[in-house]
Protein backbone atom coordinates (compact mmCIF):
# COMPACT_ATOMS: atom_id res chain seq x y z
CA UNK A 1 0.00 0.00 0.00
CA UNK A 2 0.92 3.48 -0.72
CA UNK A 3 0.46 6.97 0.60
CA UNK A 4 -0.62 10.44 -1.42
CA UNK A 5 2.08 12.60 -2.25
CA UNK A 6 2.15 16.19 -2.98
CA UNK A 7 3.30 16.04 -6.42
CA UNK A 8 0.89 13.03 -7.09
CA UNK A 9 -2.39 15.08 -6.15
CA UNK A 10 -0.93 18.33 -7.79
CA UNK A 11 -0.66 16.08 -10.98
CA UNK A 12 -4.02 14.84 -10.47
CA UNK A 13 -5.08 18.87 -10.32
CA UNK A 14 -3.28 19.73 -13.23
CA UNK A 15 -4.52 16.75 -15.19
CA UNK A 16 -8.43 17.43 -14.62
CA UNK A 17 -10.75 17.38 -18.31
CA UNK A 18 -12.62 19.60 -18.89
CA UNK A 19 -15.65 17.75 -17.37
CA UNK A 20 -14.05 17.95 -14.14
CA UNK A 21 -13.60 21.78 -14.45
CA UNK A 22 -16.89 22.49 -15.03
CA UNK A 23 -17.86 19.91 -12.54
CA UNK A 24 -15.90 21.91 -9.64
CA UNK A 25 -16.28 24.71 -10.96
CA UNK A 26 -20.37 24.13 -11.22
CA UNK A 27 -21.16 22.73 -7.80
CA UNK A 28 -24.83 22.92 -6.93
CA UNK A 29 -24.89 24.79 -3.33
CA UNK A 30 -27.64 22.49 -2.15
CA UNK A 31 -28.70 23.45 1.49
CA UNK A 32 -29.64 20.11 2.85
CA UNK A 33 -27.23 18.21 0.95
CA UNK A 34 -25.11 14.48 2.59
CA UNK A 35 -21.74 14.21 1.82
CA UNK A 36 -19.86 10.65 2.42
CA UNK A 37 -16.39 12.48 2.85
CA UNK A 38 -16.27 16.36 4.56
CA UNK A 39 -12.58 16.72 3.45
CA UNK A 40 -10.95 18.57 6.28
CA UNK A 41 -7.57 20.23 5.42
CA UNK A 42 -5.62 23.05 5.12
CA UNK A 43 -6.47 25.98 2.23
CA UNK A 44 -2.95 26.29 2.20
CA UNK A 45 -2.67 22.77 0.40
CA UNK A 46 -5.76 24.20 -2.37
CA UNK A 47 -3.87 22.35 -5.49
CA UNK A 48 -3.45 19.03 -3.46
CA UNK A 49 -7.28 18.61 -1.85
CA UNK A 50 -8.41 19.59 -5.66
CA UNK A 51 -6.60 16.80 -6.54
CA UNK A 52 -7.56 14.68 -3.85
CA UNK A 53 -11.38 16.15 -4.29
CA UNK A 54 -10.94 14.26 -7.62
CA UNK A 55 -9.20 11.22 -6.79
CA UNK A 56 -12.37 10.64 -4.22
CA UNK A 57 -15.19 11.96 -6.58
CA UNK A 58 -14.03 9.04 -9.32
CA UNK A 59 -14.63 6.35 -7.08
CA UNK A 60 -18.07 7.85 -6.94
CA UNK A 61 -17.65 9.39 -3.57
CA UNK A 62 -19.68 12.48 -2.50
CA UNK A 63 -17.14 14.98 -1.17
CA UNK A 64 -18.06 18.08 0.38
CA UNK A 65 -14.73 20.61 0.66
CA UNK A 66 -16.21 24.19 1.85
CA UNK A 67 -14.48 26.44 -0.95
CA UNK A 68 -15.88 23.82 -3.79
CA UNK A 69 -18.96 23.41 -2.54
CA UNK A 70 -19.85 26.89 -0.47
CA UNK A 71 -17.82 29.26 -2.32
CA UNK A 72 -19.40 32.27 -0.64
CA UNK A 73 -17.61 31.75 2.39
CA UNK A 74 -14.89 33.95 3.60
CA UNK A 75 -12.17 32.17 5.81
CA UNK A 76 -10.47 35.88 6.15
CA UNK A 77 -13.94 36.76 7.76
CA UNK A 78 -15.29 34.14 10.05
CA UNK A 79 -18.89 34.72 11.51
CA UNK A 80 -21.50 33.11 13.46
CA UNK A 81 -23.04 32.27 10.20
CA UNK A 82 -19.94 30.62 8.86
CA UNK A 83 -19.41 28.37 11.59
CA UNK A 84 -23.14 27.07 11.84
CA UNK A 85 -22.92 26.45 7.99
CA UNK A 86 -19.65 24.28 8.77
CA UNK A 87 -21.31 22.61 11.76
CA UNK A 88 -24.06 21.58 9.30
CA UNK A 89 -21.88 20.46 6.71
CA UNK A 90 -20.01 18.37 8.98
CA UNK A 91 -23.60 16.94 10.43
CA UNK A 92 -24.52 16.16 6.92
CA UNK A 93 -21.75 14.46 6.26
CA UNK A 94 -20.92 10.56 7.04
CA UNK A 95 -17.37 10.87 7.74
CA UNK A 96 -14.40 13.51 8.17
CA UNK A 97 -11.07 12.96 6.43
CA UNK A 98 -8.26 14.85 7.55
CA UNK A 99 -6.00 15.64 4.51
CA UNK A 100 -2.95 15.70 7.02
CA UNK A 101 -0.26 17.91 6.01
CA UNK A 102 2.39 20.22 7.53
CA UNK A 103 -0.01 23.55 6.72
CA UNK A 104 -3.06 21.14 8.11
CA UNK A 105 -0.74 20.78 11.45
CA UNK A 106 -0.73 24.55 12.07
CA UNK A 107 -4.37 25.30 10.81
CA UNK A 108 -6.51 26.62 13.72
CA UNK A 109 -10.24 25.14 11.90
CA UNK A 110 -8.57 21.60 11.54
CA UNK A 111 -8.67 20.75 15.25
CA UNK A 112 -11.84 22.54 15.41
CA UNK A 113 -13.47 20.44 12.47
CA UNK A 114 -12.26 17.00 14.05
CA UNK A 115 -13.68 17.54 17.42
CA UNK A 116 -16.71 18.17 15.86
CA UNK A 117 -17.32 15.40 14.37
CA UNK A 118 -15.26 13.32 16.67
CA UNK A 119 -17.81 14.01 19.41
CA UNK A 120 -20.63 13.13 17.26
CA UNK A 121 -19.91 10.18 15.20
CA UNK A 122 -16.43 9.31 15.69
CA UNK A 123 -16.22 8.78 11.75
CA UNK A 124 -13.19 10.35 11.78
CA UNK A 125 -9.95 9.57 10.05
CA UNK A 126 -6.39 10.53 8.54
CA UNK A 127 -5.56 10.88 4.87
CA UNK A 128 -1.62 11.75 5.00
CA UNK A 129 0.04 13.84 2.56
CA UNK A 130 3.87 13.11 1.86
CA UNK A 131 5.39 16.82 1.56
CA UNK A 132 8.35 15.14 0.79
CA UNK A 133 6.92 13.34 -1.99
CA UNK A 134 8.99 10.00 -1.28
CA UNK A 135 6.46 6.95 -2.19
CA UNK A 136 5.53 5.94 1.59
CA UNK A 137 4.47 2.83 2.66
CA UNK A 138 4.02 3.35 6.55
CA UNK A 139 2.65 6.36 8.34
CA UNK A 140 3.32 7.43 11.96
CA UNK A 141 0.50 8.69 13.80
CA UNK A 142 1.41 11.45 16.82
CA UNK A 143 -0.41 12.81 19.56
CA UNK A 144 -4.03 12.87 19.37
CA UNK A 145 -3.66 11.72 15.87
CA UNK A 146 -3.24 8.35 17.18
CA UNK A 147 -6.82 7.66 17.90
CA UNK A 148 -7.93 7.78 14.42
CA UNK A 149 -7.51 4.94 11.44
CA UNK A 150 -5.53 6.29 8.32
CA UNK A 151 -6.29 5.91 4.75
CA UNK A 152 -3.90 4.40 2.09
CA UNK A 153 -4.32 3.42 -1.70
CA UNK A 154 -2.50 0.19 -2.92
CA UNK A 155 0.33 0.56 -5.13
CA UNK A 156 -0.81 0.44 -8.68
CA UNK A 157 0.72 -2.83 -9.23
CA UNK A 158 -2.40 -4.87 -7.33
CA UNK A 159 -5.82 -5.80 -8.49
CA UNK A 160 -6.95 -3.74 -5.89
CA UNK A 161 -5.85 -0.22 -7.09
CA UNK A 162 -9.38 1.04 -7.48
CA UNK A 163 -9.62 0.89 -3.81
CA UNK A 164 -8.63 2.62 -0.61
CA UNK A 165 -8.49 1.50 2.66
CA UNK A 166 -8.87 2.44 6.09
CA UNK A 167 -5.48 0.92 8.49
CA UNK A 168 -5.83 1.29 12.00
CA UNK A 169 -2.40 -1.07 12.53
CA UNK A 170 -0.48 -2.51 9.76
CA UNK A 171 -2.38 -6.07 10.73
CA UNK A 172 -5.94 -4.62 10.53
CA UNK A 173 -8.15 -2.47 8.12
CA UNK A 174 -10.68 -2.32 6.25
CA UNK A 175 -11.98 -1.44 2.62
CA UNK A 176 -12.80 2.31 3.11
CA UNK A 177 -16.16 1.83 1.13
CA UNK A 178 -16.93 -0.01 4.02
CA UNK A 179 -15.10 2.35 7.00
CA UNK A 180 -17.92 4.91 5.55
CA UNK A 181 -20.99 2.72 6.84
CA UNK A 182 -19.82 2.49 10.22
CA UNK A 183 -17.81 -0.91 10.32
CA UNK A 184 -13.95 -0.61 12.26
CA UNK A 185 -10.76 -2.11 10.71
CA UNK A 186 -10.51 -5.65 11.32
CA UNK A 187 -8.99 -7.85 8.62
CA UNK A 188 -5.91 -9.69 9.16
CA UNK A 189 -2.59 -8.91 6.87
CA UNK A 190 -1.45 -11.25 4.38
CA UNK A 191 0.23 -10.32 1.85
CA UNK A 192 -1.37 -9.94 -1.14
CA UNK A 193 -0.81 -6.14 -1.25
Amino acid sequence: MALYTSDYLKQQSRNKTLNERNFISNQPNTPNEVFDIFLCHSYLDKEEIEGLYLELTRQNFKVYVDWIIDPQLDRNNVTKETAELVRKRLRSSKSLLLALSHNATISKWVPWELGQVDGHTQQCALIPISRDNIRRTSFSRTEYLTLYPYVEKPNDLTSFRDKLWTVDSPNHYIEFQDWITGKRPTYKYTNFF
